[in-house]
């Protein structure tokens, strides 16, 4: 899952360009403008080069420097049209974790998870049967036609090969959200056992960031797609309904069909309370239905975001669904490694990414069905093979550096929540963890984004060593409301209490400014995030990669050969989880 810069300047150089609002089609994709334009035959020799150098997959000739060349090997590699998107539990998928093992035994790093190399992850691939599966509204018993994909996305969690739901009455809930510290219950007084919930994206402190509600224009875990299901199972909904907004979603309507359709993942293990049927329903439908219940859609979205909002039944609309569900118990892997500490080696310091991405599925727009996943998140794992070869390569550190790249995040955070769940080490013993998920090749800049800043004494060792870094400074994520802290592996680790940092990239361009920034994010997000466009290009400027893979190196070498430890900020929702964790030591 990756981040992407400031919403509102990214939706204006939009409308500058004349690109297509999101849910829109534009007959050309945008310009590219986060790498110069390459020569396809250039490209195709060097892959045909490639290709003809040896048995694939290919053994790298690395160095123990953090270098532009070696994120470049590693990137291409993970992102190449024979992985096959990466999928967890593919055999292609598998492939790549298994080079990812290989590479790292090849430079020195010692195995450390469960069974060699691996964790293995016990997951369900739920692929639901479109063409024998349904699902519709329908208003006073007429009803709306709705389509898969155009104008809703649905599925169940649910581990059972057959669900259905029948005439269950419409609700809308506002933000579907439960929160006593913030005194909030959108479910106050509701039963709505056996009914469907119609939920708004995002919390209330989104639409009224300067109302003091929530954490204002940033995100909480409220406001969070997953919480939504979850809140809605322990209700008792039979059915929950998101609708779509781009910008308190912070992606576009593509973007959910391209990440909800196709084989939809879960952990196996013992169900939590789980929503039956779950969906999303395109802004347009949306409006539809609320008006043809006698309705409006905006205003009731504006007053669900007040203290005390009552929830409105959708007279006269039902929700019927059946769906069919092919299921497949399989198992992928997080790829666990570890550098032993010479004074300390039952501290750790841990680097994270995740491996995984959509795989090969569908895809409307082209005849290209795979996902890459090169930016998300072929740079982040390619990132932590780095740190990790010149953790190994160099001089030993003084506490052990664990590696681990996950798998499944892009179903749910899954690997990270398996590896929280049953870690390979105590928790306890993990000093401080930084994750890398995603970042653009769009060279250096003179800041170092920090999502979820203000958050752990990390930040400091970080500050520090990026103004080290040439002068470097950091800056709170420019687009807190789109809830990125909780939308990448390291919120897994931070949910049980270990003190993690998500940094990376920034927001300025050392000589081209602000604005190239926003504008090659803005061409990412609409055209290539969770899209096959997502591709290794041989000519992307990753010099400003590689300053970012060495200052979290430096961070953790930092860390790694020192004794502190340091903690969330007093005042963080996980200090108290941290506090007992460290009591037990």
């Amino acid at each position: 899952m990756l981040r992407f810069w400031t919403l509102a300047a990214a939706t204006a150089l939009l409308a500058a360009c004349g690109q297509p609002q999101p849910g829109e089609t534009s007959g050309e994709p945008a310009e590219d403008t986060s790498v110069e334009t390459s020569a396809p035959a250039e490209q195709a020799e060097m892959q045909e080069a490639s290709a003809d150098a040896g048995a694939w997959p290919p053994v790298g000739e690395t160095s123990a420097a953090i270098t532009a060349e070696d994120l470049h090997f590693r990137i291409a590699t993970l992102a190449d049209d024979r992985f096959e998107g990466r999928a967890p539990a593919a055999e292609a998928g598998e492939r790549s974790a298994q080079w990812i093992a290989d590479e790292l035994a090849r430079v020195g790093v010692q195995p450390a998870g469960t069974e060699g190399w691996f964790q293995p992850v016990p997951l369900i691939e739920a692929t639901l049967d479109e063409g024998n599966s349904r699902l519709d509204i329908s208003v006073n018993g007429g009803p709306m036609g709705l389509s898969m994909g155009e104008d809703i996305v649905y599925w169940s969690q649910n581990p059972e090969e057959q669900v259905s739901i029948a005439d269950t009455e419409l609700v809308f809930v506002g933000y579907g959200v439960v929160a006593p510290e913030y005194g909030w219950n959108d479910y106050e007084g509701l039963d709505v056992e056996g009914k469907t919930v119609v939920i708004l994206v995002n919390d209330p402190g989104y639409a009224q960031p300067d109302a003091g509600r929530f954490n204002g224009e940033a995100m909480t875990y409220y406001g969070r797609w997953t919480y939504k299901y979850e809140e809605a199972g322990r209700q008792g909904a039979a059915g929950a309904i998101i609708v779509h907004q781009t910008e308190p979603a912070s992606y576009g309507w593509d973007t959910v069909v391209a990440s909800w359709t196709g084989p939809q993942f879960t952990l196996d293990m013992p169900p939590s309370d789980l929503v039956p049927v779950q969906g999303w329903i395109h802004l347009d439908a949306a409006r539809e239905l609320f008006a043809e219940t006698g309705q409006d859609f905006d205003a009731l979205a504006e007053a669900a975001a007040e203290p005390g909002f009552q929830p409105v039944a959708l007279e006269g609309a039902t929700m019927s669904a059946e769906l069919n569900t092919s299921l497949r118990r399989l198992t992928s892997n997080n790829v666990v490694g570890m550098v032993e500490g010479s004074q300390a080696p039952d501290e750790y310091v841990l680097l994270m990414a995740h491996w995984d991405h959509l795989g090969v599925r569908l895809n409307f727009a082209s005849d290209d069905r795979i996902y890459n996943g090169a930016v998300d998140n072929a740079t982040g794992t390619a990132a932590i093979m780095e740190m990790m070869e010149a953790f190994a390569l160099g001089e030993q550190p003084r506490r052990s550096v664990l590696f681990v790249a996950v798998t499944a995040e892009e179903q749910g955070l899954l690997g990270s929540a398996w590896y929280a769940a049953n870690p390979t080490v105590p928790l306890n013993q993990i000093v401080a963890g930084l994750n890398i998920d995603g970042e653009l090749p769009v060279g250096r800049t003179e800041d170092v984004v920090v999502v979820g800043f203000g958050a752990s004494e990390i930040e400091d060792i970080l500050r520090e060593e990026a103004d080290a870094q040439g002068g470097r400074y950091l800056t709170a994520d420019p687009n807190p409301e789109a809830g990125y802290f909780y939308r990448s592996d390291h919120v897994s680790l931070a949910r049980v209490g270990v003190p993690m940092l998500y940094a990376g990239g920034g927001s300025v361009h050392r000589e081209l400014g602000r604005e190239h920034v926003e504008t090659a994010a803005l061409a990412y997000r609409m055209n290539r995030y969770h899209q096959p466009g997502d591709e290794y290009r041989a000519d992307w400027d990753l010099s400003g990669q590689e300053e970012d893979a060495q200052l979290l190196y430096s961070v953790a070498r930092r860390i790694a050969d020192s004794d502190v430890w340091p903690n969330w900020y007093e005042g963080n929702e996980f200090r108290g989880l941290r506090d007992a964790m460290m009591e037990e030591r």
